[in-house]
């Protein structure tokens, strides 16, 4: 088997965590445009990006039968057919659970059979914005920054606080750092637009804005 994977050196640390099973070949590539026209099994892109009509034509464009992308705000209506989508957010990959969705079926054993190589189970989730954990974790953030912006305590005590009240691996402050302050305010915008609960922090978005 071989898979084309676009990643970062972080993402593709996450990714190998559990090891990998023998045999499958793997290409790693920091940069889409740098991946050939070589054919593949399949296509893992962890650094899918908001410029996604033209992402999408360029992974349309590869040899592949599938495409699995890093999509976490979104969801597959406006993907095509052979498209999946996961989330793949720092420290979400380290996991030995993958989330994912798929408007089609037939997407579903190939794409855990590629992810049964990185020795990680396949969980299938409803087709919505952040999935179940993404969505838990940015509401948790989101609501520290309310208590940060009303002075309940500081960054460092709250982040200790859900530590040791919850044996989380990280505090919110601590976790929206790593998976990076913009991914978290876009999915929170997009989980208002069905839900005034996720409505993000001024302080949250007033960071974002500067």
């Amino acid at each position: 088997m071989k898979i084309v994977v676009v990643a970062n050196d972080d993402l593709k640390v996450e990714l190998l965590q559990q090891g990998i099973k023998e045999p499958v070949t793997i290409e790693w590539f920091d940069d889409i445009s740098k991946v050939g026209d070589q054919p593949a099994d399949a296509c893992i892109d962890l650094l899918y990006s908001a410029d996604r009509e033209k992402r999408i034509e360029r992974l349309k464009q590869f040899p592949v039968n599938l495409v699995i992308v890093n999509e976490v705000a979104g969801t597959t209506a406006n993907l095509p057919p052979s498209f999946v989508r996961i989330n793949g957010w720092p420290t979400f990959l380290r996991r030995t659970v993958i989330e994912a969705a798929t408007g089609n079926e037939k997407n579903k054993s190939r794409t855990a059979e590629i992810f049964n190589c990185f020795n990680k189970k396949t969980e299938w989730t409803t087709d919505v914005p952040g999935f179940i954990t993404a969505r838990i974790i940015s509401m948790i953030i989101n609501e520290a920054y309310f208590a940060l912006d009303q002075q309940v305590s500081t960054k460092e005590e709250i982040d200790i606080a859900m530590k040791m009240g919850t044996h989380y691996p990280y505090g919110p402050f601590e976790w929206c750092n790593l998976i990076g302050i913009k991914n978290v305010y876009s999915l929170l915008e997009e989980l208002t637009k069905s839900d005034l609960k996720y409505q993000p922090s001024d302080l949250l978005k007033h960071q974002i804005i500067n």
